[in-house]
């Protein structure tokens, strides 16, 4: 082999050898590159799945927080007429229809109250319910009515129930109605009993009347 020969041998094997700590180091470079890109898109994940669940725990927290903020009349409007009246002592009852109070905090959006009776503003479907307290040893009779331009003949009952009482000592009882009926502007509905001296009032929540558009 002649020298120059030898010479070039030498320098490709230098040239090889010192070639592979290069490809190597590069090797090394882009697992770390990719490695980072996965951990980066990892955690940019976790950060937007974070800021869902406190977007929806925010809206969970506001929609269970809005009842308690319409019932303490905080500025929170309802999406669908709703009215809740209670007893009170400002309530004067009538021989047979019941009266309820202005000034325990009633909820009224949608609808008016006027002489004892709750004022449909907007058509739709309506849950209307109402619920007494009473002591009686007969018959007591409970019914929700209403007062409609629809119709001529006076009033018509939406619900009614009828508790008997047998015997001659009497007894506290409940009497709960409700149903969905659908409602037109300007009907008026009310709440009548067969004596609202019968009536047991021993806190605003014992007697209830109250709709809902649904």
């Amino acid at each position: 082999m002649s020298p120059a020969e030898v010479t070039e041998e030498k320098f490709l094997s230098v040239h090889v050898v010192e070639s592979r700590p290069g490809l190597g180091q590069w090797r090394v470079g882009g697992a770390q590159t990719l490695l980072f890109l996965m951990v980066s898109v990892a955690l940019c994940g976790m950060a937007v799945e974070a800021c869902f669940i406190y977007r929806l725990y925010r809206a969970e927290s506001a929609t269970s927080a809005s009842p308690s903020k319409l019932m303490a009349g905080q500025e929170v409007p309802p999406s669908k007429p709703v009215a809740h009246l209670t007893d009170g002592t400002d309530a004067v009852h009538g021989q047979q229809i019941m009266a309820w109070s202005m000034i325990t905090d009633p909820l009224l959006y949608g609808m008016n109250y006027k002489n004892n009776r709750l004022i449909i503003q907007t058509e739709g479907y309506y849950y209307v319910y109402s619920k007494v307290f009473f002591l009686d040893n007969g018959v007591f009779h409970h019914s929700v009515s209403m007062e409609t331009q629809k119709y001529t003949g006076g009033s018509l009952t939406l619900l009614q129930s009828r508790k008997y009482s047998p015997g001659t000592h009497q007894s506290r009882s409940n009497s709960y109605l409700g149903g969905v009926f659908r409602l037109n502007a300007d009907d008026a509905l009310y709440v009548t009993v067969s004596n609202t001296t019968k009536i047991e009032r021993h806190g605003g929540s014992e007697n209830i009347f109250g709709a809902f558009m649904i």
